[in-house]
């Protein structure tokens, strides 16, 4: 090879694991802080639970700042937390007739409290029923959680950018003389086959727009002064709760007795048992909370995979009967009565022929009354189709097409799953995948549908659930209950908790 020809492409090479340097060199630099605990102590401060939770784990927020949320709520009288057995699963919300004033919220507390207040039933909502059931609207609702609580440490001088302008204008900078070079090498290298001249300058623009794109894309925050000073306070608040015994062991009813400390433990990782139990991600599919009838109730929903029967249209039904029957009588006519009930006993070889035969001949009848029995109960599933109306628990894509190498597979059949209030367990429908917007979780809908197939010929919306208004997310759905005839009261006191309240200490 041409010596000329390598240096080109070691220029190009080069230019690139060049910036790559940069960049990695930049990432470490800019890494959050590790911050040394202070002195244990009891003392909480004035930032939220959320922001705690974003400082003590080195800026980087987790779950746990919803939950801790929802319990410094519960603390500051949003809501009170009663567990009326042994089970913390079966904790349930009980909102106050006169709630208290709502003018210091912060945004994200709001957001949580509007969930809860948007899902509740007479006031009352199961804790585990703060799920969600769109894994979609889950991640865009704590996206959105996220994005208020980082803005809240911003304007306090808690947190800032890890990439600033400056950073963000080197990386870009560094990038387009990275796209410089590589454009000038591919250039040069393309005198060697002049066809390919103009990939140098697409070369260049690829490069340039790959890089300057990763060097906009935020890595997350970073730490300041303040925040590692207020960091280092929390972390002493957290190394006391844990010093503290059993305070792992509370559940979320325990907010009744330790006030604020319940909060502030789920936000620094404190809280084992309450932290369990609460979830404010994506639920259960195959166990959610339906509140149709007026109370809350848990739904045991199957969803049909294995038999190619289910939510399958009629045409299409007929269409694979008719195949069964005519690939059954077509081989059956081929082979002829064949099957011997007593094989022949003439020698080895001719016994094993009549067992083999008479195997195929089992086998074709059975594809033929399979055949029969589809076209039959298709015809039978559309003379006996009924309707139904409930609540819609669970909405799903089910079954795809594919389209190509290059284009995602297309939904042609969501599940969905309805509680009708007749029973506490379902099995969820075949819905066509262009109705799938049609209703969101926990709207009231009426539904026209074939038994057999189980599959939905016609939807209308009865009803706007309450997820169309808990600010743009969807309904509850729950954690699994171990007990699953024993649903959460929507009334009772709290269940047992520590019995050792915390010290008096300046909140």
């Amino acid at each position: 090879m041409d010596p000329r020809l390598l240096l080109d492409l070691a220029m190009g090479l080069g230019a690139l694991a060049g910036w790559l340097l940069l960049y990695g060199a930049v990432r470490w630099v800019t890494r959050p802080a590790a911050v040394s605990p202070a002195p244990a102590t009891p003392d909480l401060g004035a930032e939220s639970p959320a922001v705690v939770n974003l400082l003590v784990n080195r800026w980087s927020l987790t779950e746990d700042a919803a939950e801790a949320t929802l319990l410094d709520l519960a603390a500051r009288g949003f809501f009170e937390v009663r567990q009326p057995g042994d089970d913390p699963m079966q904790s349930t919300v009980h909102l106050p007739a006169s709630p208290p004033d709502e003018t210091g919220l912060r945004p994200y507390e709001r957001l949580v409290l509007d969930r809860a207040r948007g899902l509740a039933v007479d006031g009352v909502l199961p804790l585990t029923a703060l799920t969600f059931r769109d894994e979609t609207r889950a991640r865009a609702w704590n996206r959105r959680l996220r994005g208020q609580v980082i803005a809240d440490a911003r304007a306090a001088g808690l947190s800032r950018r890890r990439f600033g302008p400056r950073v963000t204008g080197l990386l870009v900078g560094a990038a387009l003389a990275a796209a410089v070079v590589v454009g000038l090498a591919a250039l040069h290298l393309a005198s060697w086959h002049p066809t390919s001249g103009n990939h140098a300058f697409i070369a260049g623009i690829a490069v340039f727009v790959l890089l300057s794109t990763l060097a906009g894309a935020s890595p997350g925050e970073r730490d300041t002064a303040l925040g590692r000073q207020v960091a280092a306070r929390w972390l002493g608040v957290r190394d006391w709760l844990r010093g503290h015994e059993q305070f792992d062991e509370l559940p979320p009813a325990a907010v009744a007795i330790w006030d604020r400390y319940l909060g502030y433990g789920a936000a620094v990782g404190a809280t084992r048992l309450a932290s369990a139990v609460l979830d404010l991600g994506l639920g259960d599919r195959t166990s959610v909370w339906s509140s149709y009838g007026g109370r809350w109730h848990r739904i045991r929903v199957r969803y049909p995979r294995l038999l190619p029967r289910y939510g399958r249209s009629v045409p299409r039904l007929l269409a694979s009967g008719a195949i069964g029957i005519a690939v059954g009588a077509f081989l059956l006519d081929a082979f002829g009565p064949t099957f011997t009930l007593t094989p022949s006993t003439a020698n080895q070889a001719a016994r094993i022929f009549d067992l083999v035969r008479n195997g195929v001949t089992v086998v074709v009848v059975l594809v033929l009354l399979a055949g029969v029995h589809t076209v039959v109960r298709t015809l039978v599933d559309l003379a006996t189709e009924r309707t139904v109306t409930g609540e819609v628990l669970w909405i799903e894509v089910w079954r795809s097409a594919a389209q190509g190498e290059n284009r995602p597979p297309r939904p042609w059949l969501h599940y969905l799953a309805v509680d009708d209030g007749t029973t506490d367990r379902t099995t969820a429908w075949g819905l066509p995948s262009e109705w799938a917007t049609r209703c969101h979780d926990g709207d009231v809908v009426t539904l026209r549908v074939r038994p057999w197939s189980r599959r939905v010929v016609a939807l209308s919306v009865v009803g706007h659930g309450r997820s169309r208004h808990t600010t743009g997310t969807v309904a509850p759905d729950p954690d699994p209950d171990p007990d699953p005839d024993a649903p959460p009261s929507a009334g009772g006191g709290t269940g047992p908790v520590a019995p050792t309240p915390p010290p008096t200490a300046t909140p």
